[in-house]
């Protein structure tokens, strides 16, 4: 298997790049969040890899981190969930945001993703439970009071977008009651 990539990035057409190494140039699909953390053209790269061989084809995924990866190989167990499918995932939410919606079960943050219903959110969230959403975002989805929670559902039931409304929650003063916080949230945010 190949396991990590480092080479010359020569060239980038979403969600495809193509990395130089050593004269061989390898085609690698990776998600949107890891294609705007890349350098630019030219540029020496290091990516985590995952390979996927089918009758068909040989496809070569990369990844900015580690645990992007790590999200990657647990999304593609879930049935009903491929690789494509993954990579929109990893594309719509950082790997901290859904092991956040994974732990406190939020199917409403994964149905924004495209390719993502209601019923693959739901069965995502009940096959991921435990895996995912303990090893990584367990502290950080601790770390956010039950106000807070209830604030953010608020403002993505609204339309925010999930970095829209956490950045409007950063605002908020510790110990802000819902309907304050939430008064409060849609103020930052009409600004």
């Amino acid at each position: 298997m190949i396991g990590r990539i480092t080479g010359t990035l020569i060239e980038k057409l979403p969600p495809t790049i193509c990395v130089d190494v050593n004269g061989l140039g390898y085609d690698i699909e990776v998600p949107m969040s890891t294609l705007y953390a890349l350098p630019e053209t030219g540029a020496r790269v290091t990516l985590h890899t995952h390979l996927t061989v089918r009758e068909d084809a040989h496809i070569l995924y990369g990844f900015a981190t580690a645990a992007e990866r790590s999200a990657f190989r647990e999304l593609i167990k879930v049935s009903g969930i491929g690789a494509r499918t993954a990579l929109s995932v990893l594309s719509g939410l950082s790997v901290g945001d859904l092991a956040q919606a994974i732990t406190l079960q939020e199917s409403g943050r994964l149905t924004r993703v495209p390719g993502i219903g209601k019923k693959t959110a739901e069965r995502l969230l009940l096959e991921m439970r435990g895996k995912l959403g303990a090893d990584i975002g367990g502290a950080a989805a601790h770390a956010i009071p039950d106000n807070q929670t209830d604030i953010l559902n608020a403002l993505l039931a609204l339309g925010y977008s999930d970095k829209e409304s956490q950045a409007a929650l950063k605002k908020l003063p510790e110990g802000t009651g819902v309907s304050d916080g939430i008064r409060l949230a849609l103020k930052a945010l009409v600004r």
